[in-house]
């Protein structure tokens, strides 16, 4: 879902893709198709099952998209995911492609890693540069950060591979950016996708581009829904009315300042759809939580439906979330308001879903620890 509200600038009841196994709505719009009808090559590499095209509906954005399913991650259990190796060694056959083509047409090129990511494999060679010793049982934090330093090293072959043409380099805008962060036991949980608190929330967000962006941090909030319509305006494109993300080049030139005050909404829903049996209803079904972030105060209000009220905390103060004001009565209007909103958005997109679920897809998507 995630995914499709970076590519699409909507949030997941717009777009359709509430649940992984929910594809995106086939009149959804998305920068990457744009871009390729702007005349840039469009390639997509992705190294997770819930990106397959069928269950996915990404890869008609893109012109060639790659599923590369190489490595049994959990355990063996499933030939379902890549390695940060794998898809850098992709991308990279793709650039060696347009060069020795001699191709200079713009391209837009998405590499999709799924390092660092449960279960959390140890990946030794970087355990010792970490000063974490690999003869005892190693903690999942510890698991967790040598897949960080895995990750890295080859995003950095990606990079390297780049900077080594200087014509290419100068002219090639880099955004690092991630679809989740991840709970490491922070609120007595383990993951992603399950609760709206702040570790599973926070991503890394970066645009680089010397001498077309000034260097420097931004300290006002941002959302994955505004991925899209930054890097439509980067590249000179207009951003099409139903984006709901905001344009941060302006801001990137420093011809614009960051917005002074912005709501933003955020959704969790159950796990993965394995049937189109079960779709029917499921984005309806399956909401679990919701939260409101008003800026610039960082009053955030999380509410689960069913229970009678919120908690709200004030991120400036206690950004952890562990000291909550006494919960107001019911949740505030400005949420009750959304919320009613979303539930209609949801039932429309049930009316209007499409589903794709196959045997293997269910069975991917229950050895790969996504369904519940």
């Amino acid at each position: 879902p995630a995914l499709c509200s970076l590519w699409t600038s909507t949030p997941p009841h717009r777009h359709g893709a509430t649940r992984n196994g929910l594809p995106l709505r086939r009149d959804a719009t998305s920068a990457a198709h744009l871009l390729g009808r702007r005349g840039y090559d469009t390639a997509a590499f992705v190294g997770n099952w819930t990106l397959r095209n069928a269950i996915s509906g990404l890869g008609d954005h893109f012109e060639r998209y790659e599923e590369v399913f190489t490595r049994k991650r959990w355990f063996g259990l499933f030939k379902g995911e890549a390695t940060a190796e794998d898809l850098t060694d992709a991308a990279l056959a793709w650039l060696k492609e347009r060069d020795t083509a001699s191709t200079r047409s713009p391209f837009l090129l998405w590499v999709h890693y799924v390092e660092p990511h449960a279960p959390y494999r140890l990946q030794e060679r970087f355990a010792s540069r970490l000063g974490i010793s690999t003869g005892t049982e190693v903690s999942r934090s510890d698991r967790y950060d040598t897949e960080i330093a895995f990750a890295d090293h080859h995003v950095g072959r990606l990079l390297a591979a780049i900077q080594a043409d200087p014509e290419l380099a100068a002219q090639t805008l880099i955004v690092f950016a991630a679809d989740h962060g991840e709970s490491l036991g922070e609120h007595g949980y383990w993951g992603h996708g399950r609760n709206l608190h702040e570790p599973g929330l926070r991503i890394p967000l970066g645009f680089v581009w010397p001498g077309r962006i000034r260097p420097g941090t931004i300290e006002a909030p941002a959302l994955n829904l505004d991925i899209a319509s930054t890097l439509l305006g980067l590249a000179g494109m207009p951003v099409p009315q139903g984006f709901e993300g905001f344009d941060w080049s302006g801001v990137l030139r420093g011809t614009a300042d960051p917005p002074r005050q912005r709501t933003m909404w955020f959704q969790a829903h159950k796990g993965a759809v394995l049937s189109a049996q079960e779709a029917q209803e499921a984005r309806r079904k399956g909401l679990l939580e919701v939260a409101v972030l008003s800026s610039p105060e960082m009053r955030k209000e999380i509410f689960r439906p069913g229970e009678a009220h919120s908690a709200v905390f004030n991120l400036l103060r206690d950004p952890g979330e562990t000291h909550r004001p006494a919960p107001p009565s019911a949740p505030s209007s400005t949420l009750q308001t959304w919320l009613t909103g979303l539930r209609k958005g949801l039932a429309d997109a049930d009316r209007l879903a499409r589903i794709a679920i196959s045997p293997e897809d269910a069975e991917a998507l229950r050895a790969l620890g996504y369904a519940e």
